[in-house]
Order: C-alpha cells, then sequence, then structure tokens
C-alpha cells in the first residue's frame, strides 16, 4: 500500500451550529460528538502506523492557533496558512504544490464526524490502490436517506473488487429526485473526501482549470516557510479564482474513481445532523453540554446546554441550546436556517 498524506482542510466558520459554533471557535474544534473535537479526530483517523504520512493542513490566520494547540507535536506535520479563502480547488492545490509528485493524498474535511473508524481506513487504502493507478478517487458515501442537502455520486462500471467509474457527479436534488436515487441503489453521496495522486491533480487542474494552477504555483514558489508553518505569498494567492475541487477538476477529469464508504458518516452540517449523531434515548432524545437538563414526554428533541438547567415538556422534534447568554430554539424543520439569524451573521 502507498503512504498516505493526509490532507486537512480547515475553514468555514459553522454559523449553522450557532450558538455553539462561532468564528471565534468554529465547529471543527469543538468537541461536538464524543471527547475529541472533530479536527482532532480527523488526525487520529490518520496514524503513522495505519500507513498514514504526516498531515498537512491548509487553514486560515482566524483558526490557526486552535490548529496548532490541536495539532500538537506531530513530527514532520505542515500547516499551510491560507492568506485568503479561495475555496476547495485552490487549497488542496497549495498542499499540492508543497509535497512530492509521488504522493498519494487523502484530503479529508476537518469537521466531518465518522463513527466508524475502521471502514474508513479501510476505504482510505481502496481509494490509495486506485490514486496509484491514476485514478482521482472520492469516496461514495451510502446514502441513507433522501437527503436534498448533499451531492451525489452515479457509480459507473467496476474498476476492481473495491473502486468503480463515477459516471456522473449530481448536483443536490429535490426531494422527489432524492428518493429516486435511494431507490435505484447506485447513487452514494459525495461527501468531500478524495484521494489521488499529486501529480495527476496538478495535470487536471492545470488542463482544467489553468489559472488556478499556475496562480498557485507562483504563489508557493513566492511563499516562505516558518518553521512548521507555510506562507503563500498573500498578493498572489488573492488573485487565484475561487472554484471548488467538484466543479475545478472532479466534474471534467475522465479520471473519476469512487470506493464506497459506509462509515457511519456526517458533515454535523446542521442542529439536525448533530443530534442524529449523538447517543440518543429510547424516545430519541439527546443532550449534550455540562448543563442539567430535565425532560418529560418529550420526542425527538435536542437539548445542549453549557451551564443553565433547562426543562423541557411535551415538546418534539425541537432543538434547544444554551450557550452563555445566548440561546436558540428550533424545530427540526427549522435548523437549515440557524445560520441567518443576526446572532450567527454578527457572531
Amino acid at each position: 500500500m502507498p503512504t498516505i498524506v493526509p490532507v486537512i482542510l480547515c475553514g468555514g466558520s459553522g454559523t449553522r451550529l450557532w450558538p455553539r459554533s462561532r468564528a471565534a471557535m468554529p465547529k471543527p474544534f469543538l468537541p461536538l460528538v464524543g471527547d475529541s473535537t472533530l479536527f482532532e479526530a480527523a488526525l487520529g483517523r490518520c496514524p503513522a502506523e495505519g500507513g498514514f504520512a504526516p498531515p498537512v493542513v491548509v487553514t486560515g490566520h482566524k483558526h490557526l492557533a486552535h490548529v496548532e494547540a490541536q495539532l500538537g507535536a506531530v513530527a514532520g506535520a505542515q500547516v499551510i496558512v491560507e492568506p485568503s479563502a479561495r475555496n476547495t480547488a485552490a487549497a488542496i492545490a497549495l498542499a499540492a504544490c508543497r509535497l512530492p509528485e509521488d504522493a498519494v493524498m487523502l484530503v479529508c474535511p476537518s469537521d466531518h464526524h465518522i463513527g466508524n473508524a475502521e471502514a474508513f481506513a479501510v476505504a482510505a487504502c481502496a481509494a490509495a490502490d486506485l490514486a496509484e493507478q491514476g485514478w482521482l478517487v472520492s469516496f461514495g458515501i451510502e446514502a441513507t436517506r433522501p437527503e436534498t442537502g448533499f451531492g451525489y455520486l452515479k457509480r459507473g462500471e467496476a474498476i476492481d473488487a473495491t473502486g468503480f467509474r463515477t459516471a456522473q457527479f449530481v448536483e443536490k436534488p429535490d426531494l422527489e429526485r432524492a428518493k429516486a436515487f435511494l431507490a435505484e441503489g447506485i447513487y452514494a453521496w459525495n461527501g468531500g473526501i478524495f484521494a489521488f495522486r499529486v501529480k495527476d491533480f496538478l495535470a487536471e487542474l492545470s488542463a482544467h482549470r489553468p489559472e488556478v494552477a499556475a496562480g498557485v504555483a507562483e504563489a508557493v514558489a513566492k511563499g516562505t516557510a516558518e518553521g512548521q508553518r507555510f506562507h503563500p505569498d498573500a498578493a498572489t494567492f488573492a488573485e487565484v479564482p475561487s472554484v471548488s475541487v467538484d466543479y475545478a477538476v472532479m466534474e471534467n477529469t475522465t479520471r473519476a474513481a469512487m470506493v464506497p464508504a459506509d462509515m457511519d458518516w456526517s458533515d454535523i452540517g446542521n442542529w439536525q445532523a448533530l443530534h442524529e449523531a449523538l447517543h440518543r434515548d429510547e424516545d430519541g432524545n439527546s443532550v449534550r453540554g455540562s448543563g442539567a437538563v430535565e425532560m418529560v414526554d418529550c420526542r425527538n428533541v435536542l437539548v445542549d446546554s453549557d451551564g443553565p438547567r433547562v426543562s423541557v415538556i411535551g415538546l418534539e422534534d425541537v432543538v434547544v441550546v444554551v450557550d452563555g447568554d445566548d440561546i436558540m430554539i428550533t424545530t427540526i424543520a427549522g435548523v437549515q436556517k440557524v445560520g441567518s439569524l443576526s446572532g450567527a451573521k454578527n457572531q
């Protein structure tokens, strides 16, 4: 098996998990599921004894202190500090330009929950084997419900016992189309986890988004190292077009592949997703935080309190969050709108 370099993307503000997630302490750096933060868990899934090289973390200035505090003293780790946010194609290209051309990159978001680390490791090895053959591989997350909030991957013909060609990348569907995908059984969620060799990714990026490839290469060439930190040239990087890796590369390459992954995955993209990732009692209720909570005759309720006692009676499909002086209450149906609250936007 080739040595796999984890590339951990650390950005965003997690406004849909306000008030717990804030600009000063966003979602990746919170222990939302279990005792480890999502970022620490992402690092922990890629141990040296599992065939993984030291990680490369790509983050912005505002997250740098959190990254370094939680990264710890990992020998050989690199932290690439983005001068500005230019989306995932540029972020991944920064890491690629700092690695040997034959290295296999495993690109992982820092803010996802994966409940089955063993299944993740198996999928990572299968993806790395395909990457060694020149494929650009996506993890196809097993679709367990008709989800309208994710993009989908359509499975094509088999490449080997564990991998398939990606027949189609599909944008977020409406509910009826999502139901049809689930029934057909050959569609998986696109979880934004990728594996490819450095040279293959950069070749495809140069072919389909040459201005991104050239701009990032120049920013890295003009950049400076500072211990484990690397700072690309800010002025050059600011001119790089902002485009996702899906649009820039994965939807254009003829070498797109997918590895199915059934690993208890969640993007923890909102309070409902967190509720589903937590342990729930027989009535579907979950509790987290340090505050005392009492529920009477409740169904499918999440209460997250950092101190004040919360008592809930007779509610169903509701989320209650207490964070200091901020209290947020929503129905499960309203969780997607949390990011539009003034508190979340002005945090």
